[in-house]
C-alpha cells in the first residue's frame, strides 16, 4: 500500500527533523558540522570536531538502522543506536536515533533517558507502551495503551517508560531524541547490576522483600547478561 509507506516517510522525516527542533535539549551549534573526533582524549559536553578536511563524504548519512537486530537476548529485544558513537556527523546536532526490535513476547524493560525526551513510531507488530507521570507527593500513574504499524507515542525527558511485545509476531519501532547522547539508565540494571552492588540491607528496606530475594535478583544482572545474545544450543 503505497499511501501506508508514505505515512510512514512523513512520520519518520517530523520525528527526525522537526521535534528536535521544537524541543531542543543541547546546545545550540555553533557551525553547520561538528563531525566527532571519538578518538579524542578531550571531551567537555561532547566531542571535539575532526578536521573538515577529514570529514570525508559519508558523514552525513548511515544505514545502521536498515538492519533487524538480533532478538534473541534475555530480554527478547535488540536496541540499534544512532548516537553520536555511531553517526558521528550528529556531534553538535543535539539528535540521534534508536532503532528496537522486538520477538514475540519481548519488551524494552523500564528506563528513563536522563538528557532527552523522547518520540517514536512503531513500524511492524503491536506493542504496548507505557509510561509513568506523577510524584512522591501526587501519586504515580501509569499510562499506556497497545500502538500498531504507524502509531507514535512521546516519552517526556526523564519518565520511566517501557515497551512489550503484545502480538504474536516480531515487532519494531523507531525512536527520536532531542540530544546527540541522550543516556539510558535501565531501572533492574540500577537496583541490580551497579558495581559495586547496593548494600542487601538498603534494598530490603526500599523494596520491603527478604534479603534472600535481593540477593537472587541481584545474581541475575551481576553477570553481565542483560542485553547479551542467548547461546544458540
Amino acid at each position: 500500500m503505497a499511501w501506508a509507506k508514505a505515512l510512514t516517510a512523513g512520520l519518520l522525516f517530523t520525528m527526525m527533523f522537526l521535534a528536535p527542533s521544537i524541543l531542543a535539549a543541547d546546545p545550540d551549534p555553533l557551525q553547520d558540522f561538528c563531525v566527532a573526533d571519538l578518538d579524542s582524549e578531550i571531551s567537555v559536553n561532547g566531542y571535539p570536531c575532526v578536521p573538515t578536511s577529514e570529514a570525508g563524504d559519508d558523514f552525513l548519512f548511515s544505514s545502521r538502522l536498515a538492519t533487524a537486530g538480533n532478538t534473541s537476548t534475555p530480554n527478547g529485544s535488540a536496541v540499534t543506536r544512532l548516537d553520536v558513537r555511531g553517526f558521528p556527523g550528529t556531534n553538535t546536532q543535539g539528535i540521534s536515533m534508536n532503532r528496537v526490535d522486538f520477538a514475540p513476547g519481548g519488551t524494552n524493560p523500564p528506563h528513563v533517558h536522563p538528557r532527552a525526551s523522547e518520540i517514536g513510531i512503531v513500524t511492524r507488530g503491536e506493542l504496548l507502551v507505557g509510561i509513568v507521570i506523577g510524584s512522591f507527593e501526587s501519586g504515580q500513574r501509569l499510562y499506556s495503551k497497545v500502538l500498531r504499524a504507524r502509531e507514535t507515542f512521546l516519552i517526556p525527558r526523564g519518565l520511566m517508560h517501557f515497551q512489550f511485545n503484545v502480538g504474536a509476531e516480531e515487532a519494531s519501532m523507531f525512536v527520536s531524541f532531542n540530544s546527540q547522547k541522550p543516556g539510558i539508565d535501565f531501572v533492574p540494571l540500577t537496583l541490580f547490576g551497579s558495581n559495586p552492588p547496593i548494600p542487601t540491607p538498603v534494598l530490603t528496606k526500599a523494596l520491603r522483600v527478604d534479603a534472600s530475594v535481593v540477593e537472587l535478583l541481584k545474581s541475575n544482572f551481576a553477570s553481565g547478561s542483560y542485553f547479551n545474545p542467548k547461546t544458540v544450543e
